[in-house]
């Protein structure tokens, strides 16, 4: 074995729950992701277990993810929200009838939509959060966490103070979920800075994942790069993605998501068709967005021209580019190992959404590849903990302060469009500090208000909103979001240091965000 092969598939999303609307656009993010990313990856996976296929990947559900796949209100939502898509396809395929290759295409977006309906509600019971228990239990996946809402490590800079709630959090919540304590973790952003390593070895975790020049710059600097795992002062492992890997699934040139034979994701139904036809699928207000009904192919970039999808071309160029994908792990990784004397890590981090939304193609994919990397007889395709357990001897010394994203270094999270939220964020985790420091007391109410502005504190430090703000898509909402988190937060924290109380409030934050319930306020202080 000259190598390990791991693909560690990061699922999250932001908490975002609104049942003072109808029909909020922002929660069909939760739609689109369980019907186009989370149930092809589970099926996938469960197919891959039934037929005994070698291999396995990891995937990280962070916290809020989880949140959301439990929340009643939210099940409630979803059902309702496939139900309306299943109805629209079934229209839509009448509609095509006698259409020839369109007419196929219709149907066969109807019979998988339905599809994807019946195994939310019938196998699953709408439980997404057992039905990836069940994978892991299978063999074909290992779970992992993330920072409890995805908070950007590296720009808190009250340090550990900040770090043990989003970590401690994050690993409870794992543990109340999936009945077992997390090996690994996915940093958010892939953030790191000095110290964070503490945090995660306090609470028991095993390795995370860093971007490749978070070692590259290590000091010492690693003969291994990231072909090895890196051992930090606590001994937690940082394990680094591999360059290489990503560049053929993320770059614009050379892709493979960008092949003329793949699905096109922007043409949509839901632009295509009369306002008529298509306003009572859309949120409220009537916004065009997608719908999920897609029936042409890349065709070329260039040009504003898409052909109609082919479902057997697509499945070949899924088949080539496995092959080519592997074919190259297996010299890199020959290479690789030849001069290390050991087997290589191959790290192949990617946003879980990439695979079915985003890259409809993707999860075949995924599933070729730990195929054919079976087959290569020197190419094994495992969990990111396995590999690293496999590979003897790991490079050792104090990684260098990095994130993935543009730039690299945490500039995507700092810019003149989000820069005015830290000095909020971190005035906010100054109070939540102070008062976790004075504890509970004996009344249930200032119990309550404790660990509500916890939950408010945690929710206004989500990555997610600078990530908004940054690229320009649904700003007013990235900064509502804040405001509104930072304001509960100053009121609670204000009762808290009065010692006045509001259970009015108290309730109806509670309500607003229902999530983590078993916070303990001490991981604040």
């Amino acid at each position: 074995m000259t190598g390990y092969l791991s693909f560690f598939l990061h699922a999250h999303l932001p908490f975002v729950r609104h049942p003072e609307y109808e029909d909020p656009l922002e929660e069909r993010w939760l739609v689109e992701a369980i019907a186009e990313c989370y149930l092809p990856l589970l099926a996938m996976l469960e197919r891959r277990a039934a037929r005994g296929a070698p291999g396995s990947i990891t995937v990280s559900l962070s916290p809020t993810l989880l949140a959301l796949f439990g929340d009643p209100f939210l099940r409630d939502r979803t059902s309702h929200r496939l139900r309306k898509l299943v109805e629209l396809a079934e229209r839509d395929a009448d509609r095509h009838r006698g259409a020839g290759k369109l007419a196929t295409l219709a149907a066969q977006t109807r019979d998988r939509l339905a599809a994807a309906l019946a195994r939310y509600e019938g196998r699953y019971d709408r439980d997404l959060a057992g039905a990836f228990r069940a994978v892991e239990a299978s063999g074909v996946a290992r779970l992992a966490t993330c920072g409890a809402t995805h908070g950007f490590l590296p720009l808190m800079d009250l340090g550990p103070a900040s770090w043990r709630a989003q970590i401690g959090v994050a690993v409870r919540e794992f543990e109340r979920w999936m009945g077992h304590a997390p090996e690994g973790i996915w940093l958010p952003e892939c953030g790191y800075a000095p110290g964070v390593e503490e945090v995660l070895a306090e609470f028991g975790v095993r390795y995370f994942v860093v971007d490749s020049h978070g070692i590259r710059h290590a000091c010492p600097r690693p003969i291994a790069g990231t072909y090895a795992p890196f051992r930090t002062r606590t001994g937690v492992l940082a394990l680094g993605r591999d360059e290489e890997s990503s560049r053929q699934v993320w770059s614009a040139t050379e892709g493979y998501p960008g092949d003329e034979w793949y699905r096109e994701y922007y043409r949509d139904q839901g632009f295509d068709l009369p306002i008529e036809e298509v306003r009572a699928y859309l949120p409220s207000g009537g916004t065009r967005t997608h719908l999920g009904l897609k029936y042409h192919r890349i065709t070329d970039r260039r040009r504003a021209h898409r052909e109609l999808y082919e479902p057997a071309m697509a499945a070949e160029r899924v088949d080539a580019h496995a092959r080519h994908f592997v074919a190259a792990r297996v010299r890199q990784a020959a290479e690789a190992s030849s001069a290390l004397g050991q087997p290589a890590l191959l790290l192949a981090p990617y946003d879980a959404e990439l695979f079915g939304h985003w890259w409809y193609e993707g999860p075949d994919w995924i599933d070729a590849v730990l195929d054919r990397a079976a087959e290569s007889g020197t190419l094994e395709a495992t969990d990111a903990g396995s590999a690293a357990a496999r590979i003897p001897r790991a490079s050792e010394g104090d990684l260098h302060v990095s994130s993935w994203g543009a730039g690299g270094y945490a500039g995507f999270w700092l810019a003149p469009e989000n820069d005015w939220i830290y000095r909020h964020l971190l005035r906010a985790a100054e109070r939540m500090q102070g008062l976790a420091r004075r504890g509970e007391g004996s009344d249930s109410l200032q119990g309550r208000a404790l660990r509500q502005a916890g939950r408010e504190l945690l929710l206004a430090q989500a990555s997610d909103w600078a990530f908004i703000m940054k690229t320009g898509t649904l700003v007013p909402y990235a900064i509502r979001r804040t405001e509104t988190h930072l304001a509960r937060f100053g009121a609670l924290a204000t009762m808290l240091e009065r010692g006045v109380f509001d259970e009015a409030r108290i309730a109806e934050a509670e309500v607003s965000h229902p999530l983590f319930p078993t916070l303990d306020p001490r991981l604040f202080a």
